[in-house]
């Protein structure tokens, strides 16, 4: 976990802490977030590309290097720590599962972990979105060797898509980053809540095309969540986690429409611990998983992918 939250008296807030005070934690298995699960950058990165490439996929005898990965999550609003940690854990256990080997590495940014505080934590989302690319990011980036080839993707969920493209809008903006090379692989959406508009062929758009290989966003037509969302946010545009990437999205973004296959799912209660179920159904749900964890490796083709059906060029429905 890398966090953004300030500390008083010896605990996590839901406040943003100062800028450049992001904090490096490891949390064993089982175990709850505290500040005193925090390490030393140094060694939080060299155990992060450890793991990553413990279970990387194997490469040529040529190569040179082996391979890895890591996922940066990007929780939603109205999440406590305790939240985030235990989607941070359902993720990495499905995706283990469905035969990915990386490392997710959960972003904690100060949500306040209530459903009355959706503008507080908007603000706070864009407060510490340039902390996502100044010290994840670029750092992960920085720390490949000539021997130790990571990969780094970011999947974002709901109010976590508008903080990630608040923070590769603000990277391209600031002079001290300008000119250096950075970027991820994969860069997921699911339940995004930011303006599906915002992300067709536009100005608003552009630094997260440029700074990632391929944009997968999942949306879900009967997400209420979203639906109220959009009139928190003046009703100007449907979310595109509900409605989808809009007609003028750029060639290396995919559309997955989960819409029908969420339909199956509805009736299984059991996943409400996890969130309103129309909004939260992708934690837990191992065929979404699968998806993702192919999206994930890169080896197929977006129209390759098992379990996809072509709707049209980039756009496809996951099968139910």
């Amino acid at each position: 976990i890398f966090s953004t939250r300030s500390i008083a008296n010896g605990t996590f807030t839901n406040d943003p802490g100062a800028p450049g005070q992001t904090r490096y934690l490891r949390i064993p298995d089982g175990a709850a977030l505290t500040v005193a699960a925090e390490i030393p950058v140094a060694l939080w990165l060299n155990e992060i590309q450890q793991l990553a490439t413990a279970g990387g996929v194997p490469q040529p005898a040529d190569a040179g290097a082996p391979g890895g990965d890591v996922l940066i999550y990007l929780h939603g609003y109205n999440h406590s720590q305790a939240d985030m940690l235990a989607r941070h854990r359902q993720l990495q256990d499905d995706l283990n599962a469905s035969g990915w080997a990386g490392i997710v590495v959960s972003y904690d940014w100060p949500s306040e972990g209530s459903a009355l505080s959706y503008l507080e934590d908007r603000r706070d989302a864009k407060a510490t979105a340039a902390a996502l690319v100044q010290d994840g990011i670029r750092l992960l980036a920085a720390t490949q060797r000539a021997d130790c080839r990571v990969a780094v993707h970011v999947l974002a969920h709901s109010m976590g898509a508008f903080l990630l493209r608040e923070a590769f809008d603000h990277a391209d903006d600031r002079l001290s980053l300008r000119g250096q090379v950075w970027g991820v692989g994969q860069c997921v959406l699911i339940a995004g809540d930011v303006s599906s508009d915002s992300l067709g062929a536009s100005d608003s758009s552009v630094s997260i095309y440029r700074h990632s290989q391929r944009l997968t966003n999942y949306s879900n037509g009967a997400d209420e969540v979203l639906q109220v969302s959009r009139f928190k946010n003046g009703g100007a545009s449907g979310r595109v986690g509900r409605v989808g990437l809009p007609e003028d999205a750029p060639p290396a973004a995919v559309n997955v429409d989960c819409t029908a296959y969420w339909q199956i799912l509805r009736e299984d209660r059991r996943r409400l611990d996890l969130g309103a179920f129309c909004h939260s159904w992708y934690f837990g749900d191992l065929g979404f998983t699968r998806d993702l964890a192919h999206t994930l490796d890169g080896g197929l083709d977006r129209a390759a992918i098992p379990g996809r059906t072509a709707v049209s060029t980039n756009r496809f429905s996951l099968t139910p």
